[in-house]
């Protein structure tokens, strides 16, 4: 992921002025800050759900605004993984199908689609057969969530608050799951956080505040978490 010179105003007030950003596989990165401060706007400007002002957003090389909005469907769907706080899972499915259905939805064949379901859910601890969704743990839905953004094998995974909503135990386990996963999955992991605790874990920290990205002191060392 490379972010250059980025530019996003909301009734003339800049949430975003002028980031950079280089976020290379197999590295993870953490952005804190208070609610309002523009986290969220980054992820969706990295997804390219918000057409930004100014500058440049690469994901796996390609350009984001150069991108008609079908060609950027598909490649949002292809390199690109989500979790979001709650999960957004569907309560009344299993798990192996919430996980299945991304990768359905991408185009995999259904056998493919339930064995990479199947095998993520049983690296990552989850329940795989019988349990609805609903029936999880806060923390095993979260995991469950990590599994489904896994799915299509991205180049970046993305999360937005991923434990906001955990008690703190489960915190400790979804938070160290995510930073594990650039060593054990290769991609690039970019997560947006409140919470300084969870954002110590990433390789490098950012707070952003008045629109622009600090470095912050360095996490700590991978062994010592």
């Amino acid at each position: 992921m490379e972010v250059r010179k980025l530019h996003y105003s909301v009734a003339g007030r800049a949430l975003l002025d002028g980031v950079d950003l280089t976020l290379p596989a197999g590295q993870s990165l953490a952005v804190t800050g208070p609610s309002g401060t523009g986290k969220s706007t980054l992820l969706n400007c990295v997804l390219g759900l918000i057409r930004y002002e100014q500058g440049e957003v690469r994901i796996a090389g390609q350009d984001l605004a150069r991108l008609k909005p079908r060609d950027l469907a598909r490649h949002r769907r292809d390199t690109i993984g989500m979790v979001f706080q709650f999960g957004e899972l569907l309560p009344e499915l299993t798990p192996m199908e919430n996980v299945a259905m991304a990768a359905l939805l991408a185009g995999v064949k259904r056998a493919e689609a339930f064995g990479r379901a199947r095998q993520l859910l049983i690296d990552l601890g989850v329940p795989v057969e019988g349990t609805p969704t609903a029936e999880l743990s806060g923390g095993e839905r979260q995991r469950a969530a990590v599994a489904r953004a896994l799915v299509n094998r991205p180049a970046l995974l993305l999360a937005d608050e991923p434990t906001g909503s955990l008690d703190t135990r489960n915190r400790e386990a979804v938070a160290e799951l995510l930073f594990s996963l650039p060593e054990r999955w290769g991609c690039a992991v970019l997560v947006v956080t409140h919470d300084e605790s969870v954002a110590a874990r990433a390789d490098h920290r950012f707070a952003l505040h008045e629109g622009r990205l600090v470095a912050q002191a360095a996490s700590l060392p991978r062994g010592v978490r």
